[in-house]
């Protein structure tokens, strides 16, 4: 039987978290209970104090074990905790130097949405790839750049080590977990009863695209905002880099290194962004999303569509403007 510790954090950790993979291994446990007379997991919810309330004073868990009751354990599940990132971090200095240790004892380690934060401080996810929550992907990046963020994929997995990306992405990451220690029929059987669906791999198709301003450099700002204004328009990279006096080689240096981008590679991102906003909307065309942002070669638009969304135009199109009439 695997010992599974469910670190309720300091701050306003994420009950959805919590109780949602609870109860879903709970329910893993009972069927592998009906088919091998034997249960899978002994869950556990863990904290570094007792009781452990929230921040919002809206949700209070009793540990069954504070962290220095826990003896050993097979896997840690690390919740996401919605407060700033350098306070959450603070306030769970004791967490973190706990996952590092059990980390080394060899427990594995699971970190969910922006709970991949305190992972990333434990240093385990130095030379490791993972994922976060789309939207606070380049803060990760800035934070800790020894990880690799892939912030498209729903999750990863790497030497005992798994992260998810956004929100109810951890699910699927559960069922992950439930294949890897009960195997794959296991697995389908909790995805069908809580409707997750296993094949879904990227995040890419739900993130927006605000632009990487996470830098002091004013020079690439200013450019950010001339391809913002009019993405539409076929910008050229050394008229760009004269109308702020400078080169292109410097201005190419300079863009790359504050956004992690080419200048093109970033046009072409606004430009895809636009033309999700224009699929959203009733009534319009793959034709006239390609038009209003630019292009005029279908297969190129396509191409390019699917390269940052994960999907095709029309497949983007059918799955929102549906959301859409439904809502409305």
């Amino acid at each position: 039987m695997k010992h599974v510790s469910i670190l309720v954090p300091q701050g306003q950790y994420s009950i959805v978290n919590i109780a949602g993979t609870h109860q879903m291994l709970g329910w893993a446990n009972d069927m592998f209970l009906q088919q091998a007379r034997k249960r899978l997991f002994q869950v556990e919810f863990v904290a570094a104090t007792r009781p452990a309330a929230d921040s919002l004073g809206m949700y209070t868990i009793t540990p069954m074990r504070t962290l220095d009751e826990v003896e050993r354990t097979d896997l840690i599940i690390v919740p996401a905790v919605h407060e700033d990132h350098a306070k959450a971090i603070a306030m769970n200095e004791a967490a973190i130097t706990w996952i590092r240790e059990r980390h080394h004892q060899g427990a594995s380690v699971a970190a969910y949405c922006i709970g991949v934060f305190l992972l990333a401080e434990t240093g385990i996810l130095d030379g490791r790839t993972c994922s976060t929550h789309w939207g606070e992907a380049e803060h990760l990046r800035t934070m800790y750049p020894e990880v690799d963020v892939c912030s498209e994929k729903i999750i990863t997995a790497q030497d005992g080590v798994y992260t998810s990306g956004g929100a109810y992405a951890f699910t699927n990451l559960v069922v992950h977990l439930i294949e890897r220690y009960g195997g794959r029929e296991l697995a389908i059987m909790t995805a069908k009863t809580f409707m997750i669906d296993v094949d879904k791999c990227d995040q890419s198709f739900f993130s927006m695209f605000s632009g990487q301003k996470q830098h002091d450099d004013a020079l690439v700002r200013q450019v950010q905002e001339r391809i913002e204004a009019r993405p539409e328009e076929a910008l050229n990279v050394e008229d760009l880099a004269a109308g702020h006096a400078t080169n292109r080689r410097t201005l190419e240096r300079r863009f790359r290194s504050a956004t992690g981008n080419s200048i093109l590679q970033y046009m072409q991102r606004v430009r895809v962004e636009s033309a999700k906003h224009i699929l959203e909307q009733e009534h319009k065309q793959v034709a006239d999303a390609m038009y209003a942002v630019g292009y005029t070669d279908a297969k190129a638009f396509r191409k390019v569509f699917k390269k940052h969304v994960g999907v095709s135009p029309s497949t983007y199109r059918k799955k929102f403007q549906r959301a859409v009439s439904l809502v409305g």
